[in-house]
């Protein structure tokens, strides 16, 4: 009995049975996905951080385009209507704070300028100082944040002794004794753009210590990965190393932390403008509001639930949404 001639030996069949499977399924070669892909992936799940991410842009739409919607409604939020408020009492007239067909939100009291305008408005300021005073922050802690951990020794005791300062620092009443004695003029800018201007600086002064300290223990923790030991023994500078290497790792939280940021920051302005301290009238703040309806609030309750409920919607969209952005880029995430 012979032996047959053509027996497939042992190292051949593996690799014929690959083949054989990969014909039979169809299969595909495997295709890789960014971090910012399974990012986008796993936000678009979270329906709560979607929709507070659509009232984010709804809210900076709104604010971008307050002059164009105001006058397609025909008001103007320093108009004054006078034949709208009762005399005697200096309220609007009808119910609910004066809301009608014309004006969509009521009107204020004693001198029945539009409130729908005046929000809207107020939406620019709030959105304005929130927003420049995190990018300020952001950048001010994130540099001095990575300086810090990358160099350590007595820059990073020199840097965190600073952030401790100023995290024991009482922020809103520096804010207030700086604002209190600022001129009217002030690098060609006047009035309500020199408070404006203050403020997003002073609250992005004192907010950059948090977002330092994140950053600082993020660098802490790479700079002795492999990755960087291989850019150092291929000749890389520290310059380099630390924004070619290291920031761009360092994007997810810095991300995260600035989401979170921007509510704080508009809840900040809306408590100086509320102390008296923020931008003056003309000029419409949500804080304002609030203040001027602390003498109404029992006969003209409107007058203050709406820029409180403005002020709410707004901190809360940009938590839902930040919260999701942190959820999305944890890599440990359960979602």
């Amino acid at each position: 009995m012979t032996a047959p001639l053509h027996e497939p030996t042992a190292e051949a069949a593996p690799g014929a049975a690959e083949e054989a499977a990969v014909a039979a399924t169809g299969a595909t070669a495997v295709q890789g996905r960014s971090l910012g892909r399974i990012a986008w992936e796993r936000l678009k799940r979270d329906r709560l951080a979607l929709t507070g991410g659509i009232v984010v842009l709804l809210l900076i739409v709104i604010a971008l385009l307050a002059p164009v919607i105001t006058s397609l409604v025909g008001q103007d939020p320093d108009v004054y209507h006078q034949g709208l408020i009762d005399p005697l009492f200096s309220t609007p007239k009808g119910s609910l704070g004066g809301i009608s067909g014309d004006h969509l939100l009521g009107v204020e009291p004693v001198n029945g300028r539009d409130i729908f305008a005046r929000v809207l408005y107020g939406a620019r300021i709030s959105l304005l100082v929130g927003f420049l005073s995190a990018v300020v922050a952001v950048v001010l802690g994130t540099v001095l944040g990575i300086l810090a951990g990358f160099f350590g020794g007595w820059v990073d005791s020199l840097i965190s002794r600073v952030m401790d300062g100023l995290l024991a620092f009482p922020q809103l009443l520096f804010i207030i004794a700086l604002v209190s004695v600022m001129p009217n003029q002030m690098l060609g800018l006047t009035g309500t753009g020199v408070r404006v201007f203050v403020m997003i600086l002073v609250i992005g002064f004192f907010g950059w210590p948090y977002i330092g300290r994140v950053v600082r223990g993020q660098t802490l923790s790479m700079r002795e990965r492999e990755y960087v030991e291989a850019a150092r023994s291929l000749g890389a500078g520290q310059f380099y190393i630390l924004f070619k290497e290291l920031l761009p790792n360092l994007v997810a939280p810095i991300i995260v932390y600035t989401t979170m940021m921007i509510p704080t920051n508009i809840l900040t302005e809306a408590a100086l403008s509320f102390l008296g301290v923020g931008v003056k009238p003309p000029t419409s703040s949500w804080g304002q509001m609030l203040s001027s309806a602390i003498d109404y609030y029992d006969s003209d309750p409107m007058y203050m639930v709406i820029p409180g409920v403005a002020i709410f919607i707004t901190v809360l969209a940009f938590n839902l949404f930040g919260d999701g952005v942190r959820d999305a880029l944890d890599p440990k995430g359960s979602r």
